[in-house]
């Protein structure tokens, strides 16, 4: 059985400690820092956890990641490395490559590309595919707030319909890109888009992508 998430669990703690509490990341307005405690609060602290999803236990989530985010920075990497508790349902490897494939790349990447000189990282066949095939279960999803029509495209001509609508943008990549834009990390995404320029405009500029 594949292991991409313990890998890139592994690769964003490396990340996160390489770059510094202080670096920036593509989550808008959060630090490294806040990015590490995000992490560790979602795993360590389901109680909390929830409020990314139920609007009214955003405060608590808030309340809860600030708290973790004041703690030794070498504390949170190490949390993150280790990975969660004994009983926690993410430490079944099923469970782990399910719900942490995706989350542990797009961290990674958030804090690769926000750094200058970054270029994208090479990739094996097998790992684009798995992207692929997560990014085709949730493509509407993840779409489900594009002002216009979003297509996503591999260059082999394969397709995933993110969203449905008039005018359509096309968005063409690799699995990896595709992903990254898809979870809104447009202006860090190597994409090409076609479309009407305006409605090309509009979904470049969107905050509605992702979750």
């Amino acid at each position: 059985m594949s292991t991409f998430a313990k890998r890139e669990r592994l690769l964003l703690a490396d990340l996160l400690e390489t770059a510094g509490p202080e670096a920036p990341t593509l989550c808008e307005g959060w630090l490294a820092r806040d990015l590490a405690a995000h992490v560790v609060v979602r795993e360590r602290r389901p109680d909390a956890a929830g409020g990314a999803l139920i609007k009214p236990l955003a405060g608590r989530l808030q309340k809860v990641q600030d708290e973790y985010a004041a703690k030794p920075y070498e504390e949170l990497i190490q949390l993150i490395r280790t990975g969660p508790p004994r009983f926690s349902p993410f430490q079944l490897k099923q469970v782990d490559e399910a719900a942490n494939t995706v989350e542990f790349y797009v961290h990674a990447e958030d804090v690769r590309r926000a750094q200058p000189g970054w270029s994208p990282r090479e990739l094996d066949p097998v790992f684009q595919e798995t992207l692929w095939s997560r990014l085709e279960r949730t493509a509407r999803l993840l779409g489900r707030g594009v002002p216009t029509g979003l297509v996503l495209r591999r260059p082999n001509g394969q397709t995933a319909v993110a969203h449905r609508g008039a005018p359509v943008v096309t968005a063409t990549g690799e699995p990896a890109e595709l992903l990254m834009f898809a979870f809104g990390r447009q202006g860090a995404a190597r994409v090409d888009l076609e479309g009407e320029p305006a409605a090309i405009e509009q979904v470049s500029g969107s905050k509605r992508l992702g979750f």
